[in-house]
């Protein structure tokens, strides 16, 4: 006769200090747990309702411009730190983390329009409506760590007075080389007080400008003539440009596919393209009610953030249609421009009202130090949520966001109009000759033509 004998060995759920964790064996045999989705759905549920009691995305705000915030800038070689430049000529040197000013850069006299750093971080580049370049020493992290408040000003290492006005500035990814954008677009050198080469294509204004970030000799710039245009600094001449119904203000390119860019339009909407095939758009995203004034992508690649003049940021899925989140306070005006942090952990905004301000990139995110355990318990609620997403409930606790009045009824409004023009474009089209009204997508209806 054969017996078999239930041998456990102590070691094996003992714990060996009084603060450790009764080891529990478990078996996830699926016949043995009959009520697993149930349990499931539930767990996702309340995960869905604890985001929304927790969401607490602003996290402070960051006050001493005395005029709109008009620009910022990135370091890339210090996290904690960011530049902002004003319409009264200001800029400063903030450190996110004490949300104290550092550093004060004087010297512009009109609106500073633009500004970047280079690629190691050493030299900011500003510019403005006072027709000048101005280069900066970046103060080295000793500034930054120390825990002295009081903010110190910097000289100009170079100034480059020119004949127009600036409205954009940016530095090539990996290079010596950044570019202007007024009147033409002018690329400069660090070391020349001349501009080493210039583009024009048309008599407009250039307002903005961005450099390829995985190829540091193409360009993309945005036109006061609706146009978004393509350069390679290794050609004489621009590479493409696109006419579009309504003005582009601002042009991010994705770190992570730098054949993609997507551009704010002032029409309320962002398109996103591939520069290899301009004649439409890879994707609309929607939601915004007014013109959108900045965008910037997160370093990841997988979502960006948007300013716009209706008073709100929000931020999107790089291939999503609306947006998964939406900021804003009572006091915050107009925001002119927006920045991801370089950890791609919180958001930046600058508005009309003079301030700075500090938000969480995921509202209902911890701060502070994890244990194991609590990252474990967030993964975990994040999975079962995202596997019971598409179910109406968890769908409609998720997707809800509070909205001011006055955005909300002016999505209300864009809405009814939007249907009202489907429908008088269908009635049209059944009262035609067949074929003589084509249909024609929301992404390519907004692109007039493509000149190479």
């Amino acid at each position: 006769m054969k017996v078999k004998v239930i041998s456990r060995s102590t070691e094996e759920f003992t714990r060996e200090r009084s603060q450790d964790l009764q080891r529990v064996f478990r078996n996830f045999d699926p016949n043995l747990r009959s009520q697993e989705k149930a349990v499931e759905y539930v767990r996702a549920l309340n995960a869905a309702k604890l985001d929304k009691i927790f969401a607490r995305p602003f996290i402070g705000a960051m006050d001493g411009h005395i005029d709109a915030v008009s620009c910022m800038a990135k370091n890339p070689s210090h996290l904690k730190g960011i530049f902002s430049g004003s319409m009264d000529g200001d800029i400063r040197l903030w450190d996110l983390a004490s949300r104290q000013t550092v550093c004060r850069f004087p010297g512009h006299q009109g609106a500073v329009r633009g500004l970047t750093v280079s690629t190691d971080g050493r030299v900011l580049v500003s510019c403005g409506t006072d027709s000048t370049v101005r280069l900066w020493n970046v103060p080295v992290s000793s500034i930054m760590e120390s825990d002295d408040s009081s903010d110190s000003s910097v000289r100009p290492l170079g100034v480059y007075v020119w004949k127009n006005a600036f409205w954009a500035v940016d530095h090539q990814w990996d290079g010596d080389l950044f570019g202007t954008a007024g009147a033409q677009v002018d690329i400069w050198d660090h070391n020349r007080s001349q501009p080493v080469n210039s583009f024009e294509w048309g008599k407009d204004t250039t307002i903005s400008i961005r450099f390829n970030p995985g190829e540091p000799n193409i360009l993309a710039t945005s036109a006061s003539d609706r146009s978004i245009t393509i350069y390679d600094l290794r050609l004489s001449s621009p590479v493409r440009k696109i006419i579009t119904r309504t003005k582009t203000n601002s042009i991010a390119w994705n770190p992570m596919e730098p054949m993609n860019f997507t551009a704010a339009n002032e029409d309320c909407n962002c398109y996103s393209y591939d520069a290899r095939k301009l004649d439409e758009a890879i994707c609309v995203h929607k939601d915004h009610v007014s013109a959108v004034m900045d965008i910037d992508y997160s370093p990841t690649g997988r979502e960006f953030v948007t300013g716009s003049y209706d008073r709100t940021v929000r931020i999107f899925q790089y291939n999503g249609g609306h947006s998964r989140e939406v900021y804003h306070t009572k006091r915050m005006q107009r925001v002119f421009c927006v920045k991801y942090s370089c950890d791609a952990s919180y958001i930046i905004s600058g508005s009309d009202d003079t301030n700075l301000r500090l938000w969480k990139a995921k509202a209902s995110e911890q701060l502070g130090v994890l244990l194991p355990r609590e990252r474990k318990k967030h993964e975990y609620l994040e999975a079962v949520k995202n596997r019971y997403k598409h179910l109406p409930e968890v769908k409609r606790i998720v997707r809800h966001r509070h909205l001011p009045k006055a955005i909300y009824k002016a999505a209300s409004l864009r809405r009814i109009m939007s249907e009202a023009e489907r429908k008088k474009e269908e009635r049209r089209r059944a009262h035609s000759a067949p074929g003589s009204i084509p249909k024609e997508s929301l992404r390519k209806r907004r692109i007039i033509e493509e000149v190479e």
